[in-house]
């Protein structure tokens, strides 16, 4: 009986103590004392590179030399790699994994890999930090990605985010519309941009007397963001989760018309990819146009080079993304979150405290101004402002300002949309990113050996569009998604 009092008496204390720091947290009191002299070092584990790096480096030391200096809190920002290894170190670390250190304080994490880690219990809860009013600020979908638990805890938070854009070669596409009446609403819509490309393609063909030599139009460089925003568009929710649970909605109607838009015009050489990122086959000059991310612009070329011998400087023009004829208009939303190891309350308030400095109205835009990425409050993604911002800035590019320019309009007007987290999703959405990229490129080179081997281009392309050869993709592909949730 004793034990049993001592327990209840201690399970009194804690909800007494527990629950008024928890309520003052969410109304903005009470939170935990930081010490200056004895400041709270938060080590942070990011994947930027190039322009975005340079660009959080500086926030990085301008918060520890001011706010961070005058409350307690230093943060140590360390490059990871890639986004792959990134969640790599993280889901080491995590796992305690021979040789890997030990999990940071705050991390970059897309929402899937906040999700593995969170099955964990490693993941910090940040609404206790924030009062309604500081996260009604924010845009809302970008918050609401944040709550994939049960609870819908706030588990990511945003501090920069992006979609995409098509980014035109416009010096050489100027070339072709003047000879062939084609006009920038032409690449309004998906199927638009494919006509184009076809028109592209015969137009540049016909400049020489070499038959099938005509030059690519067009590339993407996510092509599972085409089938999530794609399916989206048509109707079809391709990854439909309820709490963690996925199932996968394959409407072969929906399917068909990715596959008409990309595949088709891919294996007849209309769409193509060649280096890493299609910014790089912009500037080779194998293709003129492309859908890339926001951040993506910053790579665009400002001048194409032939050859070691040979280049020449064009101009760039940002225009929306295009979606499907005749449907409500989705912009993909991407760009990670920030995730808060579970740790103490104090480590815990410290992060957010830098999280709060970092997305405030005005140095938001600072840093979409030096890394090309997208504010995340309401109140920063107005046109007016982050032109003003813009205009205050040294060696901005005219690709990156109007990409950005038109991102914030697809944020002001259109459908934000990225999947819900689940398990295994990476896996999944690598099944979408290479399933029918890779049959396009495999089937492609096959057509070209054919053709190479005397067989007219046309016989060659026949063989591989036909229906068989599509409902052979969809099965491939209902295999490769059900087969990552095993």
């Amino acid at each position: 009986m004793k034990k049993i009092f001592v327990r209840f008496i201690s399970f009194v204390l804690l909800t007494f103590f527990a629950v008024p720091f928890l309520a003052g947290c969410a109304q903005g009191a009470q939170m935990p004392k930081l010490d200056p002299s004895n400041p709270v070092s938060l080590e942070l584990w990011h994947y930027y590179n190039g322009p975005q790096k340079v660009a959080f480096d500086e926030m990085i030391a301008e918060f520890n030399d001011t706010v961070g200096l005058e409350k307690g809190i230093i943060v140590e920002a360390f490059n990871q790699g890639s986004t792959n290894d990134l969640l790599t170190k993280v889901v080491d670390a995590a796992n305690k994994k021979v040789g890997a250190d030990d999990i940071p304080d705050i991390f970059a994490a897309y929402s899937d890999t906040a999700y593995e880690i969170d099955q964990l219990g490693l993941v910090a809860d940040l609404d206790p930090y924030f009062t309604e009013e500081e996260l009604a600020e924010y845009v809302p979908s970008y918050i609401e990605e944040g709550r994939f638990d049960q609870n819908g805890s706030l588990k990511i938070f945003p501090i920069a985010k992006s979609t995409e854009v098509l980014m035109l070669n416009k010096t050489d596409w100027d070339k072709f519309a003047q000879a062939t009446g084609a006009t920038t609403e032409d690449l309004a819509t998906i199927e638009g941009v494919t006509k184009t490309a076809k028109k592209y393609y015969e137009w540049t063909d016909s400049l020489t007397e070499t038959p099938d030599d005509g030059k690519t139009f067009f590339g993407r460089d996510a092509v599972a963001n085409y089938m999530i925003s794609g399916m989206q568009q048509l109707g079809s929710t391709i990854f439909d989760v309820n709490n963690g649970e996925v199932s996968f909605n394959l409407d072969e109607e929906a399917l068909r018309k990715l596959w008409d838009n990309y595949y088709i015009p891919y294996i007849n050489g209309y769409f193509g990819a060649y280096g890493k990122f299609r910014s790089d086959d912009a500037k080779t000059g194998d293709l003129i146009a492309l859908v890339c991310s926001t951040t993506g612009s910053t790579y665009f070329p400002s001048e194409v080079t032939v050859n070691d011998n040979e280049s020449y400087p064009i101009e760039s023009l940002s225009l929306p993304a295009p979606c499907f004829e005749g449907t409500e208009r989705y912009s993909i939303q991407q760009g990670a979150g920030m995730v808060v190891t579970k740790s103490d309350a104090k480590t815990e308030y410290a992060a957010a405290e830098f999280l709060k400095w970092f997305t405030d109205t005005q140095r938001n835009l600072d840093f979409t101004v030096g890394s090309g990425y997208l504010p995340v409050k309401k109140a920063a993604n107005d046109a007016e402002l982050v032109k003003k911002t813009f205009d205050q800035a040294d060696d901005v590019s005219v690709a990156l300002k109007d990409s950005v320019l038109v991102s914030i309009d697809e944020v002001n007007n259109d459908t934000l949309y990225t999947n819900k987290a689940f398990k295994n999703g990476f896996d999944a959405r690598n099944v979408l990113e290479y399933s029918l990229s890779d049959k396009a490129q495999a089937d492609y080179q096959a057509i070209q050996s054919a053709v190479a081997g005397g067989i007219p281009k046309a016989d060659a392309i026949a063989k591989y569009d036909t229906d068989g050869n599509f409902a052979a993709w969809v099965s491939e592909l209902t295999f490769s998604l059900n087969d990552t949730q095993k």
